[in-house]
């Protein structure tokens, strides 16, 4: 908090040399001017959690590694157009990416809304707006091949990974299909996921694309549509599989006890 205010003229009783009457008038201003030691915001705290580096802070694999999938979907993945509509904005940027940039001038790269529009699923429209109530694991995996189908990508599967425990099983599993997705940008992967186990902060369901997976540091690359309050961020592999097995609470409405995966887009056959 910053204040502002006069300071108050000098009683005509005092009689001061011009130059000590000049530094109390300095003084008195500064202390009235300088900015106050911030309140204390009990309900603030860091952006990201310890389980979360911004890739700002750690750029080294992207500029030793190929890292294919981050340059195919980043340019590509673009804000939430509302606060409900992460499972819509993930899945634009993933058939964005694979499509690559239209080639003609008169085309336009697809929007979030332009997507729903062509899909024609309204419970996805409703589900994805304002205030709506966000999508299960299985409707993303449902609403995803639909999209893929109004574009006209059939050559394209849908394939769903969805652990119920955290297992070694189940995580040896997991670093299997991030390596072979991190080995070209033929593939995506889609991760429904407690957002708030990864970043410290919000708890509850969210949807983002793999941007890469740094094998010798078992690491996960997010390249988040919720650009309103996060960048791309690294997550060790344990934190994001913990993550996705993490039950949704009951205050999240139908979502209740809804658990994540991996929503992966591959080449048929």
């Amino acid at each position: 908090m910053r204040l502002t205010a006069l300071a108050k003229p000098l009683p005509q009783s005092q009689s001061l040399p011009q130059s000590q009457s000049l530094r109390q008038s300095l003084a008195l201003c500064l202390s009235l001017c300088l900015p106050l030691p911030a309140l204390a915001q009990d309900d603030d705290y860091a952006k990201l959690g310890p389980d979360a580096v911004a890739i700002t802070q750690d750029m080294a694999y992207l500029r030793t590694a190929e890292a294919p999938d981050y340059w195919a979907f980043a340019p590509f993945v673009k804000p939430q157009f509302t606060s409900s509509a992460c499972s819509i904005a993930s899945v634009t940027a993933a058939l964005n990416g694979l499509a690559g940039l239209p080639p003609m001038a008169s085309q336009t790269v697809m929007s979030q809304p332009d997507l729903l529009d062509l899909t024609g699923v309204p419970l996805w429209s409703d589900l994805s707006a304002e205030g709506g109530d966000g999508v299960t694991f299985q409707q993303l995996v449902d609403f995803t091949g639909a999209a893929l189908a109004a574009r006209d990508m059939g050559a394209y599967a849908v394939i769903p990974f969805q652990p119920i425990v955290a297992g070694e099983m189940e995580t040896t599993r997991l670093r299997e299909i991030l390596t072979g997705n991190e080995a070209s940008a033929a593939d995506v992967a889609l991760v429904y996921f407690n957002q708030g186990v990864v970043t410290g902060d919000w708890d509850g369901p969210h949807i983002s694309l793999i941007g890469a997976y740094d094998a010798a540091r078992d690491r996960v690359l997010i390249l988040e549509v919720d650009q309103d309050w996060y960048i791309p961020y690294w997550t060790p592999l344990p934190v994001l599989m913990a993550a996705l097995v993490k039950p949704t609470s009951a205050e999240h409405g139908p979502l209740e006890g809804e658990v994540g995966g991996l929503v992966l887009i591959q080449p048929q056959g």
